[in-house]
């Protein structure tokens, strides 16, 4: 029996996706194959190749039963398993274990090997189906089992490995990274900046030095953007700068920007105003720093716009900053359609200062926190911003005079429907402040401090990458655990998102009223009192028919997470499931996947996600390298960006037609019923149509002198962006094909 199953493993072992190069990426196949045909001496050799198996295909491994030689304590057959095998049973609740992740999915993967009378294991039984996602290549490293052993045929370069390599020799001939996956690491994620110790940081020519650190990155990331502003005399005073992965970080989650300009510890004490927002995991994430030598309007306006250039033109729903009134010019020139507010952070962060001991008073921050956030109407914000004055006798204090005159930028009341991602929530100080405290001192020059930086947004993707790991491989332990409401967004959300839709759960579950009313039709208002929060009254109108549902306290369009109150009316008409409307597809595991629109129906997917990191950095290798080859000759420029623009319309019409193709395959009767009638054709068909015909014509492109190639129109003060030469915003471009061609 077990030679038939053996020989049943060799003729159905799992195929890869077609397509896959066999040259980058070990299939599963050929893994499955080794594992079978392979003959070892030892329990450890066995167990290793069991693990070097699964450290390829993405999973752990333990060890499991094993049975003897009769009248002997020598093994004749042992067993090794998924770490996901079995069942998390009840056990005792105790503080260390409440909140400890489930592991166990009850996956049925695993391997068998008999010993011979030789000694020699070979595999009788073999069961390669896993009933869970699998790790992603980026991710591997962490698999538990993949810690002690060296992996050895791996299509994608071994993190540690490759800064390793870069560090001995500082070769920049490296392959560029995905785009997009895996989440945690780029090319320059690995870029170990103690190996750039042969770039020469110079006292007066640092700003040179710091262009030339530009110039490398470049060179080995086609889609690094950096930006220097010079003055009239030609000395440069402002610079901007990001790599290639906080492009595709902001498509993710550039929707809530802060920018900070309050550190300016360096050894010219330029401001380091690095632009961050809120990732998945609800952390920082870099999309790019800037070094100012000013903070005039000027300068903030110069950087912004190269910020939004650099970022393919797409503003931030929202930015976050200082009280300044140089940025809020800026911004309501460069950014007109963006909501500019004050941070929470900052405004708590200079109460500090300006306050002195009123401000360590409980009672005082309790009300100055009400007049922020705790208010319904501008009327009761005034109410009880008087009332604070009064009460600590603060009517001359400047600061709270300056601050109150915008205080439409930082009172909730004015401010409920836009979108923040939680930056301006209580919870939020908790976990984040400022990503550059203790990274430089007063004698960091701004190319170290450059470095460091570097070095600072390696760490933060590491997080997310181990983040991102942790979410795939195990489960959060849930409140309730036969809650249904709390199983789909376990399912859907990050842990750590899920933990804050199950605090809200929790506390809709603890309201003292709830008045339920008809409106008429399906309409139904629903006035919910909370215990603990006095008389105060919430207001939640649920449509039934539709499943629409909104609250007064704003909390879903602030944050996109639905609000305890909301929670609650849906508790009361029996919602066992939260509409996915109302799950925002930029909280979830799946967040960046979800910005491509990548579908998670076939479970061949993940088996060759190998393949597709491979195909993505040829890929990004190719498109670059043709880049610098025609970067030289205008006509050799417009041959390469006409067929990108044909390549990009032929893609067009390819996926127009191919959602054409699903949608008629949905529904056969309807299709069958076209056939049958003379039907108008349909703005989509039209619309790959005209598609197909503007492909074959040939794109206009205007032809642009050496000035226009190399630097900006002058500003009020005659200054001029330099730096960039044609073919870096060359890359710019490409990435706003390549980043939707490559997710595929």
């Amino acid at each position: 029996g077990s030679q038939e199953e053996l020989l049943r493993m060799r003729k159905n072992g799992e195929a890869g996706k077609k397509g896959e190069d066999h040259g980058n990426a070990l299939s599963r196949k050929e893994a499955t194959e080794e594992l079978i045909g392979c003959m070892v001496h030892s329990e450890e050799e066995a167990y290793k190749l069991y693990c070097d198996y699964g450290h390829r295909i993405g999973f752990s491994v333990r060890k499991g039963k094993q049975s003897y030689f009769i009248g002997t304590r020598d093994i004749r057959t042992k067993d090794y398993y998924c770490s996901k095998e079995g069942l998390k049973y009840d056990e005792p609740v105790t503080e260390a274990n409440f909140n400890r992740p489930d592991t166990r999915t009850n996956c049925k993967a695993m391997v068998r090997f008999r010993v011979d009378e030789k000694g020699r294991w070979t595999v009788i039984r073999f069961v390669p189906l896993h009933n869970h996602q699998l790790a992603k290549p980026g991710e591997r490293h962490l698999l538990r089992s993949a810690k002690s052993f060296a992996v050895g045929k791996s299509g994608v370069i071994d993190p540690a490995e490759s800064a390793e390599s870069h560090a001995m020799n500082g070769s920049s001939d490296r392959t560029v990274g995905d785009i997009s996956e895996p989440p945690g690491y780029t090319t320059r994620d690995c870029y170990n900046h103690d190996n750039v110790q042969n770039i020469t940081l110079i006292g007066a020519g640092d700003s040179q030095s710091l262009v030339s650190y530009f110039k490398r990155r470049t060179n080995e990331e086609g889609m690094f953007y950096w930006d220097v502003q010079v003055d009239q005399e030609g000395r440069m005073t402002n610079f901007f700068f990001r790599d290639g992965k906080s492009r595709s970080d902001y498509d993710c989650f550039g929707d809530a920007v802060i920018f900070d300009t309050t550190y300016r510890t360096n050894k010219y004490s330029l401001i380091c105003a690095p632009f961050v927002g809120v990732n998945h995991h609800w952390h920082n994430v870099v999309f790019g720093f800037a070094f100012l030598l000013d903070d005039s309007t000027a300068s903030y306006v110069w950087l912004f716009k190269s910020f939004l250039e650099s970022m393919g033109g797409r503003s931030p729903k929202s930015i976050f900053t200082d009280q300044d009134e140089a940025i809020m010019q800026a911004a309501e020139q460069v950014f007109p359609n963006t909501q500019h507010c004050f941070s929470y952070w900052h405004i708590l962060k200079n109460a500090q200062s300006h306050l002195g001991t009123v401000n360590t008073s409980q009672a005082f921050q309790n009300m100055f926190m009400k007049c922020m956030q705790g208010c319904d109407t501008e009327m009761e914000l005034q109410e009880s911003w008087d009332a604070m004055l009064d009460e600590y006798k603060l009517q001359d204090n400047d600061w709270l005079n300056g601050l109150y005159k915008f205080h439409n930028r930082w009172c909730s009341v004015f401010n409920k429907d836009t979108f923040d991602g939680g930056i301006n929530s209580s919870q939020w100080g908790e976990v984040s402040n400022n990503i550059l405290t203790g990274v430089a001192d007063e004698s960091t020059s701004i190319t170290r401090f450059a470095l460091l930086l570097e070095k600072v947004v390696k760490t933060l993707r590491r997080n997310e990458s181990e983040e991102d790991f942790r979410c795939s491989q195990t489960a959060p332990v849930r409140a309730i655990k036969h809650s249904t409401v709390l199983k789909q967004a376990a399912e859907s959300y990050t842990h750590r998102m899920y933990k804050l839709f199950e605090a809200e759960f929790l506390d809709g579950c603890g309201a003292t009223s709830c008045h339920e009313n008809s409106c008429g039709g399906s309409l139904l208002r629903f006035e919910i009192t909370m215990q603990g929060r006095g008389s105060k009254m919430w207001t939640v109108l649920l449509d039934t028919s539709t499943m629409e549902i909104s609250c007064g306290c704003g909390k879903f369009e602030r944050m996109g997470l639905l609000c305890s109150h909301a929670l609650k009316a849906f508790s009361l008409q029996n919602v066992d499931m939260v509409p996915e409307k109302y799950i925002l597809k930029r909280w979830t595991k799946d967040a960046r996947r979800s910005m491509y629109n990548l579908s998670q129906e076939d479970s061949t997917q993940q088996e060759c996600t190998e393949a597709e990191l491979a195909y993505r950095n040829r890929a990004m290798q190719y498109a670059y390298n043709l880049a610098l080859k025609s970067q030289e000759l205008e006509e050799a420029r417009k041959i390469f960006w006409d067929s990108l623009e044909t390549g990009e319309k032929a893609l067009e019409v390819f996926f127009e037609m191919r959602n054409l193709h699903a949608q008629s395959a949905k529904d056969a009767s309807t299709r069958e019923k076209k056939k049958k009638k003379k039907i108008p054709k349909g703005p989509s068909t039209k619309k790959a149509k005209q598609a197909l015909a503007s492909s074959s014509a040939a794109p206009v492109l205007t032809a642009q002198t050496n000035e226009q190639q190399f630097q900006s129109a002058q500003d009020a003060n005659g200054n001029a962006t330099i730096g960039r030469s044609y073919y870096y915003q060359v890359h710019i471009n490409m990435y706003e094909m390549l980043s939707f061609l490559l997710a595929f």
